[in-house]
């Protein structure tokens, strides 16, 4: 059974096809009467007349040869017409792409040359022949639907990288991206196309027109008059931007969509097509016909169940037929007219596949009759044209063709010799496979059907997402019910035939997934468990190259897809097995993390670089896992490493270069194809021909890791273990359960699943949330449209009839998105799909709770873990609604808190060392405590992990990411401040009324409970409360600083004469320095009324430096806002885009809540101490308290000309937003402030200049420093050693301070 050779030198089998006469006696052959019979009806001739047994010649297998020879040349005269079909075109016959001459730019081209995907900003490429005369036709498959432009050019087109076919003289193209035609000008033509489609371009030579087609309906005449005469011929060409890829079919394959009239460039193989279909016929007959020896007749049999059975007469017999079919069969052209069709027919009669076993005999009869090398070619062959007809198919309502060719595609995968074959060599190393589980969404809703199919169409008025206030939400009309009730009958009709594909795409992924078929070689599973690691690992490591990668659109169909087999799968071994877990309770053992018997390339793991990993905690690996890494090995994934810096380094810089210099034929991802064919292996480039990218073999990663096997060498026993070894599980921490998971195999596919998630999946679920969007959009403008027409002026027809034409228009756009819609949501959002992703969820969550067990091994976990985990929970409750609620899910509060356990506990985990996944956690957590459903989660964790969270989250702020510690704290206190209870930004609404319809922010949800843990820990350790606090009030004094500085260059550019634009980045930098200052303002208010004693009670450490430090900002702060006339002022009423959120309010009233908590809301002693502090500051100015109600300095309004109409700020005019309580309180606190200022003025005795802080000049010398005696008051000595040990002047390192006391003497 083993092939000989290779190429042509392969040779037939020799099955002694010429038998002598006594062997039919002795072999069970039937007599020659009879056999006679059976041969003259198997192989009938051309005309299919069987003459009268009287004068036919008896047949036998002597003279079979012959007669099967005569009868296959029969009707071969057609080769001596060839010279006539070739008139009209010029070139090779086989038509290919120009990749020696015919391009521009750079691309990347498949083997076949016939795929090409762009690789620089307007490639073009032409084809090798070229016509001149007559009508042709070619076809082209669009596997991307961004900028192309694809149709005919001249020799004399000279392209470059702006300009492509169509935008050169004597070049035509049309653009299905623009839906525009071009020929140096450009006007409208055709209709957009979509990945997935085929476009005709069609050339009249005779007419002298150019046509084009979509998907066999024809777009009209493109170009008429087109140049022709002498000199003047025509090449099929492209230009295409970046990563767009199409394939060119010319002839090498059947046209999908023949026009009559019309023939393709490369010449069909009419010989060989007549004898394929003789060949069938036969083979037909064969299946047809039966021999019942005991009556000694012929008998007509049911094909369905037909079986060989071992007759002589049947076998030697079709040896014949294959002796010529098998060759016939190793050709694309063939395959696909003829025997992808013959297979096709037999499942027509429609059933199960299980219900057609002669696809199965078919399949052994290849096997059989065939050579290895013939079997393994038209394989792939088949399996190419059937993805290729399954991707380029139209949609129709009923999908029934994606159904045809996935039924074919299964009974093929379910013959075990076949599957394994395609498996290790054709499914994912030469095709796109995952092909096969995408269900492509039509751009064009009125050509797939759906508008039978869905005939009432319906959108929400506005969406109900969790932010809004649900007194938005209008309750529907009876006719509004009436159409989404119908609109959602029409989504399940759809629903149901999308399933119906959905569950023919798993039953092929069960057929990869088997485990049970072991004949001969290993079982499927582990056949695709190897190529699935290798899939993952092409996508995960070039992630930067978009042409490498699978397009995210398939990676969620396989995802699906894959998680239904895999939870199928698993329920089946929990059956055979009840000790195991249930898919229910799946999850990923930690020792698969560090074990090295799975593959995570190089992914980062949360504690770093898997070989520092293997260091630093080797002792831990021997001790828990009982796991020893060998030192040579170490040494050799050290070096290893360097090498792989050290490469990464230089081949990124030299790459063009190196690409000169490879000549052979390197490995290259799968997906570097065009629609769905051959590896894309030619890297073609204007400045070196037909070059090779190259790309470093995948084995050489491997050397990284310290493992026990690769992947190309491990088997079953590798994977599931067996005699005491525990395979995938090996190393099983002391902290893991004894107890049976499932088959390690399965969790090696769940590991994979999770991955495939964080490579595309998460992102593309956002990105098809744009079609809902668009929805709300054009809903709101529809409705907005309706409201201006109901108030329209009669006599205004004008208005009106525009008016109705907008509606019009909005309305058209609608019924189609809302179908659209409908697709979208049945195949991505739907109820099934939402349930998938909380079960991934479920899966993470409980992978790292095992993992976090292990306690310093957790740190080998790789981070896409915790990625997905907050990824997946952030789609369920952003991407899903409204149509499905996650709070529909079984166990969603369980779920929630365990989530936020898991936040709470690992933002500020020491194991975890990237700056990446640490900050995506603490971005977990601030979104988090914003909603009221994820807060209580937060507040249902235990008790001692709340308090370790608030503990984390008040450590200082420095050399830290604290940001986003800043805006949680101020989450859980928005809500209870001064006026701080607002859902939009009051000044906005004030001075832009119109965006009182902007979405809202999210509705404040304080917690309580977290900020009585906030107040306990600040009290309770004497060494937090100041350490935070003091980088509070630092990091305000940068920020605050920052944005002055900032609107300060702003006002500048403003003012100056020449006409300037402020940098948008500058603006937005501005901007958030002042939500930073307005946020840490808040935390200090937070701090000031939770925990005032901090602040107040002098007997703590620090406490009045604390004061003295916020009096000093709070009066910096009050200064630089109120000032009449300032620099903050005049920023403000400039009103620029990008600054909406700087205004007096904000800031303010933050300020106000500090000093009303400090001066109005505490004990005397309290108050008096924060009064005295606040007067004492040099910077304390009485004016500023008084503009926060409103009153403005009478010697600013002296100076007002009278005719000025200037509005003060107050806070009066924010009753909205502010309490009449609250609003007394400032009164007060005016009024104490002036009395004490008056009394503070009385009192306050002259200082000569000597007595001042030679510091600050404001307080008195109060401190001398030890040993150097030099002095300041205590103020700024506090603060100084705060951050620095040496002093001021002297720069001697201060050992002590003591009170310094002016003798009575001087």
């Amino acid at each position: 059974m083993t092939s000989r050779g290779a190429g042509t030198a392969f040779s037939r089998r020799n099955y002694r096809l010429s038998t002598e006469s006594e062997k039919p006696k002795l072999t069970g052959i039937v007599n020659s009467k009879l056999l006679n019979d059976y041969l003259h009806r198997i192989f009938l001739s051309a005309d299919g007349i069987q003459p009268a047994t009287a004068y036919r010649k008896p047949l036998t297998f002597q003279n079979l040869q012959e007669h099967l020879d005569k009868l296959l040349a029969e009707d071969s005269g057609a080769e001596d017409s060839r010279d006539q079909v070739l008139e009209g075109r010029l070139g090779p016959s086989t038509v290919v792409l120009d990749h020696t001459s015919g391009f521009e730019g750079l691309l990347l081209v498949d083997d076949d040359l016939l795929g090409v995907i762009g690789h620089s900003n307007f490639g073009s490429i032409r084809a090798t022949t070229c016509v001149y005369k007559g009508k042709w036709i070619y076809e082209v498959l669009i596997s991307s639907q961004g900028l192309m432009q694809i149709g005919w050019c001249t020799l004399n087109c000279r392209f470059n990288q702006e300009e492509g076919v169509g935008d050169t003289p004597d070049s035509y193209a049309y653009d299905g991206n623009r839906v525009r035609k071009w020929n140096v000008t450009t006007t409208n033509y055709g209709k957009s196309w979509a990945a997935g489609d085929i476009v005709s371009c069609l050339i009249d030579l005779d007419e002298g027109t150019i046509a084009f087609c979509l998907n066999g309906v024809s777009l009209g005449t493109a170009f008429d008059n087109i140049t022709r005469g002498a000199g003047m011929a025509y090449f099929p060409a492209i230009s295409l931007s970046f990563k767009e890829s199409v394939a060119f079919n010319f002839g090498s394959r059947p046209l999908r969509y023949p026009v009559e009239g019309y023939r393709p460039l490369q010449d069909p193989p009419s010989v060989d097509l007549v004898k394929a279909h003789k060949l069938l016929g036969y083979l037909k007959n064969v299946i047809h016909i039966g021999i019942d020896v005991l009556e000694g007749k012929l008998v007509e049999k049911d094909t369905s169940m037909w079986q060989l059975q071992g007759e002589p007469t049947v076998l030697i017999t079709l040896a014949h037929i294959f002796n010529h079919f098998a060759p016939l069969m190793c050709k694309v052209y063939l395959v696909d007219d003829v025997l992808m069709n013959f297979l096709l027919s037999i499942l027509e009669q429609g059933g199960a596949v299980e219900a057609h076993p002669l696809i199965q005999q078919l399949l052994d009869l290849m096997w059989l009759l065939m050579e290895d090398y013939e079997v393994h070619e038209c394989l792939k062959q088949l399996l190419m044209s059937l993805l290729r007809a399954y991707r380029f198919s139209p949609i129709i309502p009923d999908l029934g063709l994606q159904i045809h060719y996935l039924r074919l595609t299964i009974a093929v995968l379910k013959h075990e010799k076949s599957r394994k074959y395609l498996l290790n060599n054709v499914l994912f190393d030469v095709l796109r496979s995952v092909v096969f589980f995408y269900i492509k969404s039509p751009l064009r809703v009125e050509e797939a059907g759906l508008q039978e199919l869905i005939p009432t169409t319906w959108w929400p008025n506005r969406f109900t997402k969790e932010g809004k206030e649900s007194k938005e939400v209008k309750e529907e009309s009876a006719e509004e019910r009436l159409r989404r009730r119908a609109y959602d009958r029409g989504c399940q009709r759809l629903k149901k035939r999308i399933e119906v594909v959905e569950e023919l795409q798993v039953q092929m992924l069960k057929l990869l997934l088997n485990n049970k078929d072991r004949g001969g070689v290993e079982a499927s599973r582990y056949i695709f468990l190897n190529k699935f690691r290798k899939f993952l690992q092409e996508n995960a490591s070039n992630r930067g190259n978009l042409t490498v990668l699978c397009p995210p659109e398939y990676m969620v169909c396989f995802l699906h897809r894959l998680i239904s087999t895999l939870r199928c799968y698993w329920d089946g071994h929990k059956a055979k097995a009840p000790a195991a877990l249930s898919s229910e309770e799946a999850y990923v053992p930690p020792q698969l993390f560090y074990n090295g018997k799975v593959d995570y390339f190089d992914l980062q793991r949360l504690g770093g670089l898997l070989s520092h990993l293997k260091k630093t905690l080797k002792d831990d690996l021997a001790l828990k896992a009982n796991i020893l890494i060998d030192p040579a090995e170490l040494q050799a994934v050290t070096m290893d490493d360097l090498d792989e810096d050290e490469e990464s380094a230089t081949s990124t810089a030299q790459r063009p270069v190196a690409a000169l210099a490879i000549g052979g034929a390197l490995a290259r991802p799968s997906w570097l194809s065009s629609p769905t064919l051959g590896r894309a292996n030619r890297f073609l480039s204007t400045a070196a021909v037909s070059l090779m990218n190259p790309r470093r073999p995948l084995g050489t990663l491997e050397k990284m890791k310290a493992r026990t096997l690769s992947v190309e060498q491990r088997t079953e026993d590798d994977i599931e273990g067996s005699h005491g070894n525990e395979g995938l599980l090996l190393g099983r921490p002391p902290e893991e359960p004894e107890q049976s998971i499932t088959e390690n195999s399965l969790l090696e596919i769940l590991d994979g699943i999770v991955m495939m998630y964080n490579l595309s999946v998460h992102q593309q679920l956002g990105k098809m949330v744009g079609v809902s969007d668009d929805v709300n959009e054009y809903a709101l403008a529809l409705k907005d449209t309706e409201e201006k027409i109901s108030r329209c002026p009669k006599r205004r027809r004008d208005i009106y009839e525009e008016l109705v034409k907008s509606q019009k228009v909005f309305s058209e756009k609608l019924n189609h998105l809302s179908r659209r819609l409908a697709w979208i949501n049945v195949t991505i959002y739907s109820k099934e799909k939402m349930q998938d992703i909380y079960w991934l969820l479920r899966v993470c969550i409980r992978t790292i709770e095992h993992g976090d067990r292990t306690g310093s091994l957790f740190a080998f976990m790789p981070e896409f873990y915790l990625s997905v985990a907050m990824n997946s929970y952030s789609a369920l409750k952003n991407y899903f609604s409204p149509v499905h609620s996650m709070e529909e899910l079984p166990g969603y509060e369980e779920t929630l808190t365990r989530l936020a356990a898991i936040l709470a506990k690992h933002f500020a985990d020491s194991r975890i060392v990237g700056t990446d996944i640490r900050d995506s956690l603490m971005q977990a957590l601030a979104s988090y405590v914003c909603y009221p459903h994820s807060l209580q989660a937060v507040e249902r964790i235990p008790e001692e992990q709340r308090i370790s969270m608030m503990r984390n989250l008040l450590a200082p702020y420095e050399q830290r990411p604290w940001a986003q510690t800043n805006w949680i704290l101020v989450r859980l206190w928005r809500g209870c401040g001064f006026g701080y209870r607002y859902t939009r930004l009051p000044h906005l609404l004030k001075t832009k009324p119109e965006d009182a319809n902007l979405p809202s922010l999210q509705k404040p949800c304080p917690s309580t409970l977290l900020q009585q843990h906030m107040a306990d820990l600040l009290r309770s350790d004497c060494d937090m409360a100041p350490s935070f606090l003091n980088s509070v009030l630092n990091q305000l004094n940068w920020a605050f600083s920052e944005f002055i500085g900032m609107i300060q260059e702003i006002q500048q550019a403003a003012e100056r004469l020449e006409r300037n634009f402020v940098d948008s980045r500058q603006l937005k930098v501005c901007a958030t320095c002042f939500d930073l200052s307005v946020s840490l303002l808040r935390v200090l208010e937070m701090t000031v009324t939770l925990a005032p004693e901090i602040f107040l009670d002098w007997s703590r450490p620090s406490s009045e430096l604390l004061l003295r430090r916020l009096a000093q900002l709070l009066n910096q702060v009050l200064n630089r806002v109120t000032a009449e006339r300032n620099l903050f002022d005049r920023v403000v009423n400039l009103r620029l885009p990008g600054l909406e959120s700087v205004d007096h309010y904000p800031i303010l009233v933050a300020v106000t809540g500090i000093l009303v908590r400090l001066l109005m809301d505490n004990d005397f002693q309290g108050a008096k101490r924060a009064t005295a502090v606040l007067l004492a500051d040099p910077c304390f100015q009485l004016r500023s308290i008084q503009y926060l109600l409103g009153h403005a300095e009478p010697s600013a309004l002296a100076a007002m000309p009278p005719s000025a109409d200037k509005r003060h700020f107050s806070l009066h005019t924010y009753t909205d937003y502010i309490s009449l309580e609250e609003l007394a309180k400032v009164e007060r606190m005016l009024s104490h402030l002036s009395e004490e200022s008056k009394q503070a003025a009385a009192s306050t005795l002259p200082t000569s200049e000597e007595d001042l802080c030679p510091i600050c000049y404001a307080h008195p010398i109060s401190a001398i420093f030890r040993p150097c005696s030099h002095k300041s008051c205590k103020a700024c000595i506090n603060q100084h050693l705060m951050n620095n040990k040496d002093c001021f002047f002297c720069k001697a390192t201060i050992t002590g301070v003591d009170d310094f006391i002016k003798p009575v003497s001087s």
